[in-house]
């Protein structure tokens, strides 16, 4: 209880700073402050520092909890789905349901000032997916470069989905994505 407790007021806080950041705009990042954030999420301006270290973690702490989750998405799919297949159906069900907020993936992909840390985020996801792969085949190196990968396929599909003028569903992009990096099968 208290585990679920506490991820709810990371979320609202994570939630209340990408809304304030998006009512801003990139220029406008340095206007948002803490005790906003903290107001705008129902904590105290402590409680926020007790979570988060800098506002560019905080926007975008949704992201890095969802890419934390992948590892745990794969773990779930049945044993004998191929690997391609569980990759694939793990991180569509991670990223792309719901779909992604597009203007708030726009401002942490497209602001520098928050893409350093969204890169971060990744990179932090890569360890709990390396685990998992690596449970489901030979060798860590493999698993680590499919992680690795995996990792830079949703940060393109994410990207390309952003740069399309009127584009198909995100989980469309994020499988086209994955099927250029993960062999055996067409993922589409």
């Amino acid at each position: 209880m208290r585990e679920r407790n506490k991820l709810a007021v990371r979320e609202a806080i994570g939630e209340a700073a990408l809304r304030l950041a998006l009512d801003q705009g990139p220029d406008g990042l340095v206007l948002v402050r803490v005790a906003d954030i903290a107001s705008a999420a129902g904590v105290a301006p402590r409680t926020y520092n007790n979570y988060f270290s800098s506002l560019p973690e905080a926007i975008c702490s949704f992201q890095a909890d969802r890419a934390r989750l992948v590892g745990d998405a794969l773990r779930a799919r049945p044993s004998s789905e191929p690997l391609p297949r569980a990759i694939t159906a793990a991180v569509v069900e991670v990223f792309a349901e719901p779909e992604p907020d597009r203007a708030g993936l726009a401002l942490i992909l497209r602001t520098p000032a928050l893409a350093g840390e969204a890169l971060k985020a990744f990179a932090l996801a890569e360890e709990p997916l390396t685990e998992a792969i690596a449970e489901r085949c030979d060798g860590k190196l493999r698993a680590q470069v499919l992680a690795a990968g995996v990792a830079a396929a949703v940060r393109v599909a994410g990207r390309h989905w952003l740069d399309t003028t009127d584009p198909p569903p995100f989980a469309e992009v994020l499988r086209a994505a994955l099927a250029h990096l993960l062999p055996g099968e067409d993922l589409r």
